[in-house]
């Protein structure tokens, strides 16, 4: 919310969907539609203030265009204002006029249904025109005869047969996309990269689309991203360029007919259509959708947990204001708020007080307006665990079980995890194992699950299942040697756990490390403060003979190595500052100089660190900003205090990006950094391919 929306010459999108059709406005609808946007666009009322919006190249400039257009606004008015071409112009006004030509026709008949849906016009929108629902359109035009084609894009360019084309639809009358005489599946894909969902779902998609090939199924996908590879003419048998939406998935099924869905490999999109395409009569292969949902229903999943006597943090589901503040006096502060079904903890907040929780339960319910909002007990100074395992619904294999470095309050795909568990015991973990088990064997899981655990004073909690890929499919597959997606296909398509020859209990005899990559490079504005929304749009994977190694590697390849030599930052919360003299105690001790805020300073300063004072920002005067800006810090470690967004904290480490400084906002954090420092000073870096570290054996 703090970022300016402005699109100027610095690129600030982290993903693209595309579209294809006969014609710009078919293709463009259908590009629409791919963004899969959790909220939508917040639309002026009146042509005035719309053409004042269009003044400011945003993310929703199209829409907005095409809203202006709808409100009667003049086409070389938006072109003088936009710039945009006057073609393109004329042709959203075109799509205004047809939107229009619906809403004042006495009825849907067949001629005006068949000329919108070759204009790109979804059965949703349509409703949305017409008073209908989705379904009410789609069973009129099934109705009525109305049916998309596919046509083939030629990757031979008309030289000779193509053996690997793709398609895309569009209402005309011949089909160029006949069903293969083999027994296909289709797959999903996972749509546009965003924050929370990006290529680590496309790599399981790809490696489900190979497995399923090499088990002679035709594979059939689903994909709108061109970024990625599952959308390459030659990783799948048939690829439809398609959005991924109930009307579009459900006709490349009609045409299809396959033997069913996979939806467990691409992330939140294919799940958020599940639902309606098993009331559709779709057979979804692999884990139950009723299992699926019930892991995403925090009431059900409560009882299935008392039943298996497995703790989780105290709980309650909330719709409105009144709701959640009951379950806040019932269960205490501090409070985790999160919608469901949403991607990357969007929305996803730490409230203190009873004015944070009601303010966060605004954005909550704007992000999810369908499904309820959990609000669990937050376990502070907990360590977060996470757990990839496979399941053939009786069996269970646990592929690697990941210990985050940040504790427990910052999302999962922004924290830093390592494989092995640097320091839980060997019997916390034969508890995750047990547990994870219990959960797949619950849960009726055929193919992946992920299960996320908290560790607090000598409990485990369980936060989260997911029956489905996680993001750390990939770097798990990549530290173990074990190909998680193929494993997980096989299992899928009814191959038993115990016949697939999988390693038993793989514990690397080196140590991975996986670390986010952040773009607040790209958004100036935006706080580095890490918590329980994801903020990051990649990541990289260090491997080397000890964690801290492995770290400092990892941090290289994210682009914010560490200093060797210089001045570091300290500034941490009252509750940090025990654990913070140790730590300056140990950066000194590596030659660094250590500079601190009056209240970080005086802690050091008792236990002999000898540390320079510098004004907050709020002091006046020449503040820690300033020495930032002037070139004077090499390091920040900041973590967070203060609830307001423009507090001290947040302008240091806005200054920290400005000037490409390295900033850590966790302690835990800090201190992996300074073991990894540490550890560059010791002679003899380890380099060594990924087949060879695979050949050398496990532990």
């Amino acid at each position: 919310p703090l970022v300016n929306r402005e699109l100027t010459t610095q690129m600030k999108s982290v993903g693209e969907a595309m579209a294809i059709g006969r014609t710009f406005k078919e293709a463009f609808l259908k590009a629409m539609r791919s963004r899969e946007l959790d909220v939508a666009p917040d639309l002026p009322a009146t042509a005035a203030a719309t053409l004042a919006a269009l003044t400011v190249p945003t993310c929703e400039r199209h829409d907005l265009i095409l809203h202006a257009f709808r409100l009667g606004a003049d086409r070389e008015e938006i072109h003088r204002l936009t710039g945009v071409p006057r073609f393109f112009l004329a042709e959203l006004r075109d799509i205004a006029e047809l939107e229009r030509e619906v809403v004042e026709a006495p009825g849907l008949d067949a001629d005006l249904l068949r000329r919108m849906k070759s204009y790109g016009f979804s059965d949703e929108r349509l409703g949305q025109l017409t008073g209908r629902t989705a379904a009410e359109v789609r069973a009129l035009r099934l109705e009525q005869g109305i049916r998309p084609v596919y046509k083939a894009v030629d990757t031979c360019a008309a030289e000779f047969e193509a053996q690997t084309p793709y398609f895309y639809s569009t209402y005309e009358q011949e089909n160029e996309a006949s069903p293969g005489e083999r027994k296909r599946i289709v797959i999903l894909g996972s749509g546009p990269n965003r924050i929370g969902q990006g290529i680590e779902f496309d790599y399981c998609c790809v490696h489900a689309a190979l497995m399923a090939r090499e088990l002679g199924y035709e594979a059939i996908m689903v994909n709108c991203n061109p970024e990625t590879v599952s959308t390459d003419y030659d990783v799948s048998d048939r690829l439809y360029f398609e959005p991924l939406t109930v009307e579009d998935v459900l006709n490349v099924i009609d045409n299809e007919q396959p033997t069913g869905v996979i939806v467990q490999f691409g992330g939140q999109t294919p799940l958020r259509i599940a639902a309606e395409l098993t009331a559709a009569g779709v057979p979804i292969l692999g884990t139950p959708q009723a299992s699926i949902q019930l892991a995403e229903d925090r009431k059900q999943f409560g009882r299935l947990l008392t039943e298996l006597e497995i703790r989780c943090p105290a709980y309650g589901i909330a719709r409105d204001a009144d709701e959640a503040r009951e379950i806040a006096e019932r269960i205490g502060f501090p409070l985790l708020v999160r919608p469901s079904f949403v991607l990357g903890g969007r929305a996803m907040r730490i409230a203190y007080t009873m004015e944070e929780l009601l303010a966060c339960m605004e954005t909550a319910v704007d992000a999810s307006l369908e499904h309820p909002v959990l609000i669990d007990r937050f376990l502070e100074d907990a360590i977060e665990v996470d757990v990839d395992a496979l399941s053939d619904g009786e069996g269970v294999y646990v592929a690697a079980i990941m210990q985050h470095v940040e504790e427990a309050g910052v999302h999962s795909g922004d924290s830093a995890c390592v494989i092995p568990s640097v320091s839980l015991g060997e019997g916390i973990l034969e508890d995750v194992r047990r547990q994870t088990s219990r959960l797949a064997q619950a849960l009726r899981v055929r193919g992946l699950l992920n299960v996320q655990f908290a560790y607090q004073k000598y409990t485990l909690f369980v936060l989260e299942v997911n029956p489905r890929a996680s993001r750390t499919v990939p770097f798990v597959s990549k530290a173990t040697g074990v190909q998680l997606a193929k494993a997980a296909t096989r299992l899928i398509l009814g191959e038993q756990l115990a016949n697939l020859g999988l390693p038993q209990r793989v514990v690397p005899e080196y140590v991975s490390v996986k670390e986010a990559v952040m773009p607040f490079d790209r958004f100036l504005e935006a706080d580095s403060r890490l918590g329980p929304e994801m903020k990051s749009t990649g990541e990289v994977m260090g491997v080397a003979d000890t964690f801290p190694a492995a770290f400092g590697k990892a941090q290289t390849a994210a682009g914010v190595p560490l200093p060797t030599q210089g001045v570091v930052f300290l500034s941490v919360c009252d509750t940090d500052k025990s654990a913070a003299t140790i730590l300056a105690q140990r950066l000194q001790g590596l030659g660094l100089r250590i500079v601190a805020t009056r209240g970080t300073a005086r802690a050091l300063l008792s236990l002999g660190v000898e540390t320079t004072f510098v004004n907050k920002v709020s002091e006046g005067g020449r503040t820690v900003v300033d020495w930032i800006d002037e070139g004077l810090i090499d390091l920040v470690i900041n973590t967070p205090y203060g609830h307001s967004a423009r507090s001290d904290g947040f302008e240091i480490r806005q200054a920290a990006h400005r000037r490409t400084v390295p900033c850590i906002t966790t302690l835990a954090g800090a201190s992996a950094a300074v073991s990894a420092l540490e550890a560059a000073r010791k002679p003899g870096v380890t380099v060594r391919c990924l087949q060879d570290l695979h050949a050398g054996g496990t532990r």
